[in-house]
């Protein structure tokens, strides 16, 4: 089963849920705001694409966080900044079951769902 991760009113999101729509692909979706997000699978993604692809650095919710936070990142801290912040986490993040995809670019989920698509 496909499931894309992100926010429900983001713009990259709805891009990404009418593309996915469009091409009749199954998926479920989950929004961080409703369901939060599970620490392992976090710790999945940031071990698979590194911490600084996941976190949503150039997000008005990580602009507004004090300096002390935004220094010295890590994995691990940058882990707790998206758990206590889901907005952070960059989006959306498309699980295929094969592969985990971070962002949308139309071309990317079409080589990606090569099968899927009708």
């Amino acid at each position: 089963m496909i499931t894309m991760y992100g926010i429900k009113n983001c713009d990259t999101i709805k891009k990404a849920r009418n593309f996915l729509d469009n091409e009749r692909v199954s998926y479920s979706f989950h929004d961080y705001k409703v369901s939060g997000v599970d620490k392992a699978k976090l710790e999945e993604w940031v071990m698979e694409h590194g911490w600084e692809t996941i976190l949503n650095r150039s997000g008005t919710t990580f602009k507004a966080l004090d300096a002390g936070d935004k220094a010295h990142i890590d994995a691990d801290k940058a882990i707790l900044l998206m758990m206590t912040n889901p907005s952070m986490i960059k989006r959306p993040i498309l699980d295929t079951g094969k592969q985990t995809i971070i962002g949308f670019k139309a071309t990317t989920y079409e080589n990606a769902l090569a099968g899927a698509i009708a």
